[in-house]
């Protein structure tokens, strides 16, 4: 059963984000360089992760883009190791170099693949976590079901992104504060491949993932819950 709270807001038709520009040096480099200065303003939310008992043993983190979240997620926990499923070769160069200048080359690896397919045994990994990448899985049924596989029994999983039903005022506001063209254009295109909160419930409700939380905040969603047998 899903914890969930109804929603009727009225929005435009999903449009799925292809994996192109993801891939692209360019891109990788320009997010870096946003997604480093959110982690110098705090806004990665890495405490959120920790708060749901996140904080032991070797974790799975889909879509790392540049590594920062993860990176600091492993510097403020202890006796932790990190695996990280990236569908971008270029991001995956970036998040190396990051890990070099963290110091943190032992405690981490990343793979180059799709989430669809996880190369990793069952009951793995005590911690799943993912952020601003939901709207770019193909088949995000079958992702879902790949964390609850390798997730060991109670482990522990927290997925949040932006959403598609996203209070108005931020959704134009946000833009403005873009000072890249191409990132301002990415912004835009995440958001309109988001999903809503009621598209999000069907497509969990028919997934593995049984018992999660599904909440909404101003301009995203967060889902979480544990592996339940």
């Amino acid at each position: 059963m899903l914890i969930k709270v109804p929603c009727n807001d009225m929005v435009k038709r999903r449009l799925i984000e292809t994996d192109e520009l993801i891939k692209s040096e360019l891109h990788a480099q320009m997010f870096d360089k946003m997604m480093r200065g959110e982690r110098d303003k705090g806004w990665l939310g890495t405490d959120d992760i920790i708060k749901t008992g996140i904080r032991h043993g070797l974790a799975l983190e889909i879509g790392p883009g540049p590594g920062y979240l993860g990176l600091e997620w492993l510097k403020e926990t202890l006796g932790t190791n990190l695996k990280a499923v990236e569908i971008s070769p270029a991001m995956i160069v970036i998040a190396k170099k990051n890990t070099i200048e963290y110091d943190l080359e032992a405690r981490i690896e990343y793979i180059n693949g799709d989430a669809q397919e996880l190369p990793f045994d069952d009951d793995m990994f005590n911690g799943v976590f993912s952020r601003f990448s939901l709207h770019e899985w193909k088949q995000p049924t079958k992702i879902f079901n790949e964390i609850y596989r390798v997730l060991r029994p109670g482990g522990i999983y927290y997925i949040s992104d932006l959403r598609r039903d996203m209070n108005l005022l931020l959704r134009w506001f946000v833009p403005l504060m873009i000072k890249q063209k191409e990132m301002k254009q990415s912004y835009i295109s995440s958001v309109n491949a988001s999903y809503t909160y009621e598209e999000i419930s069907t497509i969990l409700e028919e997934s593995k993932l049984k018992g999660c939380i599904i909440k909404k905040d101003i301009g995203g969603l967060v889902i979480m819950g544990e592996k339940v047998i």
